[in-house]
């Protein structure tokens, strides 16, 4: 993590306060060939003090958007969505992923990736209306939104089917606006126009989704690693619905894959 913060810094993206144990954060700077004099480090003993410190900075207005370090996403997670902490605005908190890949022709933004595990409609419209601030902010004006099922059937006993409809009839009726939303579409239909010339199926979204909502958790969390492992995907995310952005990435992705995210936030922070 630091070590894309550090890059983050060089190219002018952030002013990074780095909380935490101060002497373990100067170690580790002086290993990366830093100066340490030239960042600002806040001294925390613990986890729960380095979180007490991020909060008040939040509302103090000294931050404007939050990066998880070396603490589970579970731990922040519930700081994040503790009522006294005032963190939480009234629509539901999603992450939405953005993968970059030669086996697309675009960016694909993918949402919910972390929070919400099984969504009814009402989560979904959220969900949905969340990504497209992010993508709207990006200046992708009107987002091709396609709702990902099994099957383009609508089935009463598939659920996120019956889900897609609502919220494409909700597009459709000016409830949800600033996008454009087909569904239920199956992956292929939503990202290969090859495979919508087979199947004769027309439009506007078909083959040219930008963003991709998951009918859960699991499916979400799926595709996303097999976009980066399978299809090579460099990767951006953010959570939103929060006051300011927040930065929920793995302990274990890579380097450039953090530097990508506080990009993306340090972006979106500026109209947020």
């Amino acid at each position: 993590t630091l070590q894309s913060i550090v890059k983050a810094k060089k190219d002018n993206l952030i002013i990074p306060i780095l909380i935490g144990n101060e002497m373990v954060i100067v170690k580790m700077l002086i290993e990366l060939g830093e100066d340490s004099r030239e960042y600002k480090i806040v001294h925390a003993r613990n986890i729960d003090e380095c979180l007490v410190i991020a909060v008040e900075m939040i509302h103090k207005h000294i931050a404007d958007l939050l990066m998880k370090g070396k603490l589970e996403t579970s731990t922040m997670m519930k700081v994040i969505l503790k009522k006294e902490n005032d963190l939480k605005k009234d629509r539901t908190m999603s992450v939405v992923g953005f993968f970059e890949t030669e086996k697309y022709h675009k960016l694909l933004s993918v949402s919910d990736v972390a929070v919400n595990i099984y969504p009814d409609v009402e989560r979904k419209k959220d969900i949905l209306l969340n990504a497209v601030k992010i993508l709207n902010l990006m200046g992708v004006e009107n987002p091709k939104v396609a709702l990902l099922t099994a099957t383009e059937n609508i089935n009463p006993k598939m659920p996120e089917t019956e889900h897609a409809n609502d919220l494409k009839q909700m597009n459709k009726n000016g409830e949800i606006q600033g996008c454009i939303v087909e569904g239920p579409i199956s992956f292929d239909l939503a990202t290969s126009r090859e495979a919508t010339r087979i199947k004769g199926y027309e439009s506007q979204v078909a083959g040219d989704a930008d963003l991709l909502l998951m009918p859960d958790l699991v499916s979400a969390n799926v595709l996303g690693k097999c976009l980066t492992g399978f299809a090579g995907a460099q990767t951006a995310g953010l959570l939103v619905g929060a006051k300011v952005p927040i930065i929920l990435t793995s302990r274990s992705a890579e380097a450039s894959d953090k530097y990508y995210s506080i990009a993306l936030a340090a972006y979106v922070a500026q109209n947020y």
